[in-house]
């Protein structure tokens, strides 16, 4: 895969993305791709924002108390009558399947990734 254009370090500053715990993990069936209607807890004034991912590597009960990094300010999208309001981080492993990018170390609830 090609590296995208340049980007300035303001538009990455733009992004709010942050640490949270997955909370709950629901089946999505009416997905076009094999996904979850997954919650996730950021504590404090955010809260719990929900998220459909395509992260179906993944047993529901695997992920419930995972920590995942999410893009928490991108505008709502509506997914098959489901209102996604987060972007949970992923990564293709070599199977092609996404793997999400989680911390090795406990981190507050909600911290900032900078």
């Amino acid at each position: 895969m090609p590296i995208k254009p340049e980007a300035s370090y303001e538009a990455f500053q733009q992004l709010d993305i942050r640490i949270g715990k997955v909370s709950e993990v629901l089946p999505f069936p009416r997905a076009r791709n094999p996904s979850y209607k997954v919650a996730v807890d950021f504590g404090g004034d955010i809260g719990i924002k929900w998220s459909s991912a395509q992260i179906t590597r993944y047993q529901p009960d695997e992920l419930i108390g995972k920590t995942v990094a999410c893009v928490i300010n991108f505008a709502p999208r509506n997914i098959a009558g489901f209102k996604s309001e987060i972007l949970i981080m992923g990564a293709h492993n070599e199977a092609k399947e996404v793997v999400v990018l989680t911390t090795e170390s406990p981190v507050i609830n909600g911290g900032e990734i900078f």
